[in-house]
């Protein structure tokens, strides 16, 4: 695999249509003409994604207030979304995307720094998107822990 360039603000979002932990096909395109916070994150169910996941959750209600929806996309497969999403009460979609060919899109698979080594892997990123389609804040790098309360520093919500 390839990274992909990165998405800078003003470009078009990527549209994918991917499963959710149910199953159900779930599209970009099925959010326009709202905003959508699209984050990806490296597993399901480790401490890092659990604590950024949470994070979300527990700001849904402003985030929603504020016109934004919420999706998050990893590789894993929908039945361990699907633990993931119960275990933690998550009550936005998870999407799964095994291939990569999304997370390759959003330039949010390719190399990165663990443990001081460089790796092929999920770069924690997130976008928000506006109601056309188009990228209005792209994030790459993120840390899991207090970047949600960042994110809604930046977006004033």
């Amino acid at each position: 695999m390839t990274e992909n360039s990165r998405l800078s603000p003003g470009d078009i979002a990527p549209d994918f249509t991917l499963p959710d932990a149910d199953g159900n096909e779930v599209s970009l395109s099925d959010y326009r003409g709202r905003k959508v916070i699209v984050y990806f994150y490296p597993a399901a169910s480790t401490p890092g994604c659990t604590k950024q996941a949470c994070d979300f959750r527990d700001s849904l209600a402003e985030l929603n207030g504020a016109g934004l929806d919420v999706i998050g996309i990893s590789p894993d497969k929908p039945a361990k979304l699907t633990k993931f999403r119960d275990n933690e009460e998550l009550t936005f979609p998870l999407l799964s995307d095994p291939e990569k060919a999304t997370l390759l899109a959003w330039g949010a698979f390719g190399e990165k720094k663990m443990y001081g080594k460089t790796v092929q892997g999920v770069i924690r990123s997130t976008f928000l998107v506006d109601e056309e389609g188009k990228i209005e804040v792209a994030q790459y790098n993120v840390r899991a822990t207090g970047h949600v309360a960042k994110l809604r520093r930046d977006l004033s919500v």
